[in-house]
């Protein structure tokens, strides 16, 4: 079992990101404060055009902030120039997208250490076949991505981001592309990243079943923190958007 959680993974303070100018001007994010604590899944939910991708974004170094601040670990994003930045993305953040976004002419286990290939690093055997095993590759490691399905495309873009071994692994809509069966299996392997190895791992999704897998759920609302749930279930989060999607519409 990996140890219980010692402190905080990425943490934003006052964090606020505007887009635009006079009437075009959209405040994105408003005074965001909120803390992803080591070893826990945290899920971002809210309405369609709340700030989730945004908020998740900022907080991994993809996007500036207006104001407020932003840290990995210890490490204020906004002391960091380009270069470094880019490093530390490279070093200590995983990332999984709704498009898998792998090399279609490596194989399956050349996507995986790609991350570490770039870098100029060797891949760690153990934690290598510890990542692959966890996310049930081993016999498929030689297929491209094209002999692959599209739950084991995503399981191949897990293991990549698992593979340096991230202090936080951000996952934007990683059921998005894939069916319900295959959605389940992946979320499955994000929970047993975060039980088995302690990963870190903050998912934005708009499914309430995808939120059910996580530890706590995180709402947004207008770029603002609206509420947050720990232990979820899938109809406990249901029952809670169509609270907002009322206010919404009330509104």
């Amino acid at each position: 079992m990996p140890h219980p959680a010692t402190g905080v993974a990425a943490a934003t303070t006052g964090l606020s990101k505007v887009y635009g100018g006079g009437d075009t001007r959209v405040v994105a994010l408003d005074q965001v404060d909120i803390a992803f604590r080591e070893g826990e899944f945290t899920s971002i939910m809210g309405p369609s055009g709340c700030g989730k991708s945004t908020l998740m974004h900022c907080a991994a170094g993809l996007d500036r902030a207006s104001s407020g601040s932003v840290r990995i670990g210890t490490t204020d994003l906004g002391t960091l120039n380009d270069r470094q930045l880019t490093e530390l993305r490279r070093d200590r953040i995983g990332f999984v997208f709704q498009a898998f976004n792998l090399l279609p002419t490596l194989t399956a286990l050349e996507n995986i250490t790609l991350p570490l290939a770039i870098a100029g690093r060797r891949p760690d055997r153990q934690w290598l076949d510890h990542v692959i095993s966890l996310v049930g590759l081993g016999r498929r490691l030689g297929h491209r991505p094209a002999e692959l399905s599209g739950g084991q495309q995503q399981r191949v873009a897990v293991a990549r981001a698992l593979v340096s071994r991230p202090a936080i692994v951000f996952a934007d809509e990683p059921t998005g592309n894939l069916d319900s069966r295959a959605g389940t299996e992946v979320l499955g392997f994000l929970r047993e990243c975060v039980r088995e190895l302690g990963q870190t791992v903050v998912m934005v999704t708009h499914d309430p079943v995808a939120a059910g897998f996580a530890d706590r759920v995180v709402f947004l609302s207008d770029g603002r923190l609206a509420d947050e749930m720990t232990r979820p279930t899938a109809d406990r989060v249901l029952e809670r958007m169509k609270e907002f999607d009322t206010r919404t519409r009330t509104g």
